[in-house]
C-alpha cells in the first residue's frame, strides 16, 4: 500500500476521502491548510470563514477518529500572494479572475503537493468531484460521476507528474453517496454544509472585499460605445466583466453588453453581441494533462466556466506556446477565465483567455 497525504478542509468531501484512503489499507496522513485568518466575526458564526478553528478541529476530529496523524500547515503567505493578490490583480487589469483554479493550480497541487513528494509520499489526494485514472503506467483526469458536483474543470492545470502522484477518492461516487459514507464512519462532518462562496470573502461580497483591497478598482467612469461616445457612467472596473448585459445602466434601443474593460482609461466598452468577438479567442497559460500540446488542430469540446455546458470548439497549438480557440457553437467568456478541453469524460487541458 501506498502513503497518501490527504488535503483535509475540514468539509466532508476530504474527510469521506481520508477514510476510503484508510479502510484501502494506505498509510494516509492528514493536512490542513491554514490560508486565510482575518478576523470576521460573523464568517467565524455561520462558519463561512476559510480556515476556521472549528474547521480545523474536525479535520483533526476525523483524522482522531480513523487513526491517521493530522499535521496544520501554515500556507497564508502563499495564499495571500498566489491567490488573493491575483484575485483582486485581475480586476485591476480589467480581467476576472478564478480562485478555485488558482488556488488548486498553486496552493494544493504546487506548494502543498511538493512538500508531500518531498516527505517522500507516494500521493496527493483530495476531496474533489473528479477521477484521476492510473493504467498503462500513465494516468487520464476524468470527469467526476455525479456530473452535477463534477470540479474537473478547476483541476485541468494538473500534468503527468501531478496525475501519476493524485488520488481523488470520491470522483466514483454521488454526493449523497459520500454523505452516506460519512455517516457510516461516524465522522463529525457527516452533516455539515458545504460552501458556496469565495473562502475568503465569507460574506459574498466580494466587490467591497476589491474595494478596500484596491480602490481604484471601484473608481467610476465612462461607458462608451465603440466609436467613443459617451452613454453613461460605470461604478468601478470590478463590477464588470465582458459579455456582461444587465445592470449596465445604460439603454440604446437594442440590447447592449460589455465588450472591452480598458483599465488604462477607467472605461467600459459596450455594443452589440456581434461586436462581442468570441467566436475566436487566444488563450495563455496553457496546460495539457497528457504534458504537450496536440501536434495539429483538434476538434474537440470546451467548458467555458465552472458549470458551463460543453461547447464544440477547435483548438489550434501556436508556436509561442498559447492555443487558439475557435468556437463552433455558442458561447461567451471574459478575460482572465479559464477554458478547459474535454474528449468524452476526460479532460485534455485548459488555458486563460488573454
Amino acid at each position: 500500500m501506498a502513503t497518501v497525504v490527504v488535503a483535509m478542509s475540514g468539509g466532508v468531501d476530504s474527510s469521506v476521502a481520508a477514510a476510503v484512503l484508510k479502510e484501502q489499507g494506505h498509510d494516509v496522513i492528514g493536512a490542513n491548510l491554514r490560508l486565510y485568518s482575518k478576523a470576521n466575526a460573523e464568517a467565524y458564526r455561520l462558519s463561512k470563514q476559510c480556515c476556521t478553528l472549528d474547521s480545523m478541529r474536525d479535520a483533526e476530529s476525523v483524522c482522531n477518529s480513523i487513526g491517521i496523524p493530522f499535521h496544520a500547515l501554515n500556507m497564508e503567505r502563499e495564499f495571500g500572494t498566489d491567490v488573493v493578490d491575483y484575485f483582486v490583480g485581475e480586476y485591476l487589469q480589467g480581467r476576472t479572475p478564478n480562485p478555485c483554479v488558482a488556488c488548486n493550480a498553486h496552493i494544493k497541487f504546487k506548494h502543498l503537493f511538493n512538500q508531500a513528494m518531498a516527505l517522500g509520499a507516494d500521493y496527493l489526494a483530495t476531496g474533489h468531484y473528479a477521477r484521476a485514472r492510473h493504467e498503462n503506467g500513465r494516468a487520464r483526469l476524468l470527469t467526476g460521476v455525479d456530473l452535477d458536483k463534477d470540479q474537473s474543470y478547476a483541476l485541468y492545470m494538473l500534468g503527468p507528474r501531478e496525475l501519476q502522484h493524485t488520488l481523488l477518492p470520491i470522483g466514483e461516487q454521488t454526493k449523497s453517496e459520500t454523505r452516506r459514507l460519512a455517516a457510516r464512519y461516524g465522522l463529525v462532518t457527516a452533516n455539515k454544509p458545504e460552501s458556496q462562496d469565495i473562502c475568503f470573502i465569507p460574506d459574498g461580497n466580494y466587490k467591497a472585499f476589491v474595494r478596500r483591497r484596491a480602490p481604484q478598482a471601484v473608481a467610476p467612469g465612462q461607458i462608451k460605445d465603440a466609436s467613443g461616445h459617451v452613454l453613461g457612467t460605470h461604478q468601478g472596473l470590478a463590477f464588470y466583466t465582458v459579455g456582461q448585459r444587465k445592470g449596465l445602466g445604460v439603454t440604446a434601443g437594442r440590447p447592449l453588453y460589455v465588450t472591452q474593460i480598458d483599465p488604462r482609461e477607467n472605461t467600459v466598452v459596450v455594443g452589440s453581441r456581434d461586436e462581442l468577438g468570441t467566436d475566436r479567442l487566444l488563450l495563455q497559460e496553457v496546460s495539457f494533462t497528457h504534458g504537450r500540446p496536440p501536434d495539429e488542430p483538434l476538434r474537440t469540446d470546451v467548458k467555458l466556466r465552472y458549470r458551463g455546458a460543453n461547447v464544440p470548439a477547435l483548438i489550434t497549438p501556436l508556436a509561442d506556446g498559447t492555443v487558439q480557440l475557435d468556437l463552433l457553437g455558442p458561447g461567451s467568456v471574459a478575460p482572465g477565465q479559464a477554458v478547459v478541453f474535454y474528449d468524452g469524460e476526460e479532460v485534455l487541458g485548459g488555458g486563460k483567455v488573454a
